[in-house]
């Protein structure tokens, strides 16, 4: 079913997946008045009624009462996606699902996990892409338009679907998860409230990923700059900034790290929705390899790049921060080349190597992927 057609004067949000991210961000959803006509989909019908019931009953508990949507959708089934969104006709669409979950690996016994996330995550992009473009697809053939937020390594699906026109409005999480514990970092640096300072930073999924764990920036290029009422922090380290998030500021991560990565979603689509404008940080706007600072607002998403970093330079940061992540370039037709460093990882451990992907392999390559990385699974936790 679909919310009632005299609600659309408020924009329908459609959730994709309905896993643990999705989940997370159904009961965000639902807790504000600009965001709570949704509709979730996937592949379980069943997960998918107890999810939006255990959403709804939460936000009752709150004292807001809201119906969900549930649809079923197998995102392989591309026509039939397309006559969904076709009926359905969602205003945001958010893509949560990928063939494979970037916490699956660190359920392997630590030693072999450590060993094989030197891989970085690159040579996992096939298991993003693929439902990806799929879905991006079935929007092209349903005749709807709507703004479209990826949350499956959005850093590189994006820039992979731009050279084909399918790319989606802009990703969430990634760049957007760290600005929280950057911006706590500075202020204890400056002795000021966090309230007073504002981040700015381009860096791609590499970058946002290694700080927090190990408390410098790695091999990762970045740019990054901040303000206290709007005069610069020029004189503060960054290592001394990036030192707390593997210290005094370390947070939980994995299943229970998704927490930051639904709030990161719900900032953008609050304001996409008509909550206000706001600032934030996405991945992939418009296509764009790697993460950026941008404005929110319901018109869409603009990039709000500092006064010295023009376009060209900041796409080249996050490219050269790409290549640290297992990803050397996109070519313009779509073809994907990864490090060699990276790809040597994952064919030492799982036997599986793959210098090249064009986009219309994805799928072949993320079956084998998928198959090696069970059997390896298999193998070191018997």
């Amino acid at each position: 079913m679909s919310p009632k057609a005299a609600q659309r004067e408020k924009p329908l949000i459609m959730v994709v997946g309905c896993g643990d991210l999705g989940s997370r961000l159904l009961t965000m959803l639902l807790q504000t008045p600009e965001t709570q006509h949704v509709v979730i989909t996937g592949r379980d019908e069943e997960r998918l009624t107890r999810t939006a019931n255990l959403a709804r009953f939460t936000a009752a508990n709150l004292g807001l009462v809201e119906e969900v949507g549930v649809e079923r959708v197998d995102l392989e089934d591309v026509d039939a996606t397309a006559e969904t969104l076709a009926r359905v006709r969602p205003d945001i669409v958010v893509m949560t699902a990928s063939l494979q979950s970037w916490r699956v690996i660190t359920q392997l016994p630590r030693k072999h996990f450590e060993a094989l996330d030197e891989a970085q995550f690159g040579p996992w992009l096939p298991m993003h892409l693929t439902l990806n473009h799929q879905l991006a697809k079935a929007v092209r053939e349903s005749g709807t338009a709507p703004l479209v937020l990826n949350a499956a390594f959005p850093d590189a699906v994006g820039p992979v679907l731009d050279t084909v026109g399918l790319a989606p409005t802009a990703g969430i999480g990634n760049v957007a998860n760290i600005i929280p514990a950057l911006t706590f970092g500075f202020a204890i640096e400056a002795g000021v409230a966090p309230a007073d300072v504002r981040v700015r930073l381009i860096a791609q999924h590499y970058f946002s990923h290694y700080v927090p764990r190990f408390g410098d920036e790695g091999n990762g290029r970045y740019h990054l700059s901040a303000t206290v009422n709007g005069e610069p922090l020029d004189d503060i380290p960054h290592r001394a900034v990036f030192a707390h998030l593997s210290g005094r500021l370390r947070r939980l991560g994995g299943e229970a790290g998704q927490l930051l990565t639904a709030s990161s979603a719900m900032r953008v689509v609050h304001a996409l929705a008509g909550g206000g404008g706001r600032t934030a940080h996405a991945p992939a706007p418009g296509g764009l390899p790697g993460g950026y600072p941008v404005r929110v607002d319901a018109g869409g998403i603009a990039l709000d790049l500092p006064a010295d970093v023009p376009l060209d330079l900041a796409v080249a940061i996050n490219e050269d921060c790409q290549r640290a992540d297992g990803i050397d370039r996109v070519d313009a037709d779509g073809t994907v080349t990864f490090s060699a460093r990276e790809m040597s990882v994952m064919k030492e451990l799982l036997g599986y190597e793959c210098r090249t992907m064009r986009l219309e392999d994805s799928g072949e390559w993320a079956e084998e992927l998928g198959a090696k990385y069970r059997e390896f699974a298999e193998r070191v936790t018997a």
